[in-house]
């Protein structure tokens, strides 16, 4: 399929005008369309500029609070819930990570949990964000959708329910591990479906659990967790702590946004953040992070196969790369933001001169 290629500054004002242009606040658009272009960066196509379309259905159809008053509903020194109410999600998150940060600062850790929230992209991008302060952190969510039932069953209960960690080291890039608790998230999987790609075995099954790898099939079936029942294990602790414990949609609550551009959501998220400096030297730590990164990664490979990688390794790299020469965006999406760009009449169309 083909791809376009544009610098990244373009492609965050050109977000940043798309959501003024339905009614976005200025500074809401602004924190919005960078997070979206970071997901993008990290390699998270399918929480990038490719969620902008269904975005703009659900800001057509009323379906966000345009002047949310996002509020903390209870708070310690070190935790606190945060309303989104009904705001957009990558602001609603960005805030509770601020909130977390401050008070891991000041406090040593702060587990923030956040309720009336929206789909707010790749959780490694928000966990990323306690990097530069020395922080570890740690993100949960409940995916918009349900597209995977329970161990064994076949109604649709549970959604892909991704987790992030991010990990400060000293010289070596930051661990930063993103994760669906599914074999494949479903922007992967609606991606795969846009390009007319096969999806690999593994990622879907039918309802009679036969390996679904037909893309232009994905509503006859359902997601796979990752080891097996273990990840449903995982999935469903990820819904009681971003769900349930916030009262934030989880199980049969969950409003699928793919479908439904009206009703909130009430999506829910978390972020725990902690100073390693609670349980050891900062410089110490960082060092040895260091060293076991560099032992991790000078391993020995089987015979045939690729060096060894840590998470988030590849991430950086495809970040340092688009930054230097452009984000792709499939013709498809491209073709969608066109039509966008030329019914709001942004000047800028994003058109192929540089």
């Amino acid at each position: 399929m083909d791809q376009h290629i544009f610098a990244v500054e373009r492609l965050v004002k050109f977000v940043e005008s798309v959501l003024i242009g339905q009614g976005v606040a200025t500074d809401h658009a602004r924190i919005c369309s960078r997070r979206m272009i970071e997901a993008d960066l990290r390699g998270m196509h399918g929480h990038g500029i490719f969620r902008l379309p269904p975005y703009c259905k659900r800001l057509e159809a009323g379906g966000y609070n345009l002047n949310p008053d996002i509020k903390i509903k209870r708070e310690t020194p070190v935790s606190a819930v945060v309303d989104g109410d009904n705001g957009l999600g990558q602001v609603v998150v960005t805030r509770a990570v601020e909130l977390s940060i401050q008070k891991a600062k000041t406090n040593g850790m702060a587990w923030v949990g956040i309720c009336n929230s929206n789909h707010a992209g790749a959780g490694g991008v928000y966990a990323a964000m306690a990097l530069p302060h020395d922080l570890i952190s740690m993100y949960m969510a409940i995916g918009n959708a349900n597209h995977m039932p329970p161990w064994g069953g076949i109604d649709l209960l549970l959604s892909t329910n991704p987790i992030a960690f991010a990990i400060p080291t000293d010289k070596e890039p930051p661990i930063v591990l993103d994760m669906a608790t599914t074999n494949a998230s479903y922007g992967k999987v609606k991606v795969a479906a846009q390009k007319g790609d096969a999806l690999p075995v593994g990622w879907m099954v039918d309802k009679k659990g036969q390996p679904l790898t037909d893309s232009q099939r994905i509503k006859d079936g359902f997601l796979l967790p990752i080891g097996e029942y273990k990840g449903f294990g995982l999935n469903f602790v990820i819904g009681a702590l971003a769900g349930v414990l916030n009262t934030a949609a989880f199980g049969s609550a969950v409003i699928d946004f793919n479908k439904d551009f009206i009703t909130p959501t009430n999506s829910g998220q978390l972020i725990f953040t902690m100073r390693p400096d609670l349980f050891r030297n900062l410089a110490e730590f960082k060092a040895e992070m260091d060293m076991r990164i560099q032992e991790i990664r000078n391993s020995t490979p089987m015979e045939g196969a690729q060096p060894i990688r840590l998470p988030g390794e590849m991430a950086l790299k495809r970040e340092q790369d688009m930054r230097a020469n452009g984000v792709p965006v499939a013709e498809p999406v491209l073709l969608q933001l066109r039509e966008i760009a030329k019914k709001l009449g942004l000047p800028d169309h994003l058109d192929d001169t540089p």
